[in-house]
């Protein structure tokens, strides 16, 4: 059987250490949102942990974590770093954005010999996520491509209703799945939000919105992406690979600002009929501070778990 590994896209935690919301306690305890779902991996059967981070913040984010999961499980520390490119290639002057989750997941491939789920450092994703996602990971096996096997991942995904929060819009992937229950393609959209009971986002240039003024109903009920996935180390060479031909356009086209986004790299892979992801639906309720209205809901969310004794008191003891 596989010993999954975690890898946490962290990236972005700790540039203005100590301020980001990432970073924001949510508990009486300290606890941030990460320590909740550090626990609930744990708890799941996951035992080592990659966090993929700037290097310049390695002794911040040490400090925050090593002795909090780092006394329960493996904690390793990959660094996203800008000059990671393929021979040939150079950081565009002026550059200093990430190139993307495709690539911060690419950054972590040094400590990544298992099978892994990839999540967001800044959400919360509930344990049944976790326990779901490990249980598939534990006996996942790639097909032979040279037989025409396909790659073999999954996605965790949410009810759209279970992401939402009252406090303003959000960006969500809205899932494609077929009747087999496997994931054909994400739609990304923008500014979600309730309106009148119901949930609308901004349509598409050029696409008719029926719910007027631009905007389109959505069902509350849709599957949508919130960054937890499973897979194969297959995924990095399929990532290695499709690199070049990336940063051809984004040099091109826009040199400081381009990404190479993981879920465009898993549609490639589907749409060439390399991989297939099956869709792990959770009825998890998500929590994260999109906006600063929605801590105080989060806090209690949390404390209201623990007084139900889903969490113990102190998570990290």
């Amino acid at each position: 059987m596989n010993k999954p590994i975690l890898v946490v896209m962290a990236a972005g935690m700790g540039s203005r250490y100590g301020g980001l919301k990432q970073i924001d306690p949510v508990t009486d305890k300290g606890e941030i949102i990460l320590d909740f779902s550090l626990y609930d991996a744990m708890i799941a059967g996951f035992s080592k942990v990659v966090f993929v981070i700037k290097e310049e913040n390695e002794e911040a984010f040490r400090e925050l974590m090593d002795g909090r999961a780092g006394k329960h499980m493996e904690l390793c520390y990959a660094f996203q770093k800008l000059d990671d490119l393929p021979p040939g290639y150079q950081v565009p002057e002026g550059r200093v954005k990430p190139w993307g989750t495709a690539h911060a997941v690419y950054s972590a491939r040094k400590y990544v010999d298992q099978p892994f789920a990839v999540i967001n450092a800044d959400d919360y994703y509930g344990p049944g996520a976790f326990g779901t996602l490990y249980d598939f990971l534990e006996n996942v096996k790639d097909g032979d491509p040279a037989a025409g096997g396909r790659y073999h991942y999954a996605m965790v995904g949410y009810r759209l209703a279970n992401t939402m929060t009252e406090n303003g819009g959000v960006a969500r992937g809205v899932c494609q799945v077929t009747e087999k229950g496997e994931l054909s393609g994400v739609h990304e959209r923008l500014q979600i939000q309730w309106r009148d009971g119901g949930a609308v986002c901004a349509a598409d240039p050029g696409e008719p919105g029926d719910a007027g003024d631009g905007w389109l109903y959505l069902d509350p009920e849709s599957t949508v992406s919130m960054n937890l996935w499973g897979f194969t180390p297959s995924i990095l060479d399929a990532m290695e690979a499709g690199f070049p031909a990336f940063l051809d356009r984004a040099l091109a086209d826009n040199p400081l600002k381009g990404e190479y986004f993981l879920p465009g790299v898993v549609e490639s892979l589907i749409n060439d009929d390399k991989a297939d992801v099956r869709v792990l639906r959770s009825q998890d309720r998500w929590f994260g501070v999109t906006y600063r209205e929605d801590k105080p809901g989060v806090m209690a969310a949390l404390q209201a778990m623990k007084d139900q004794g889903l969490y113990p008191d102190q998570l990290w003891k």
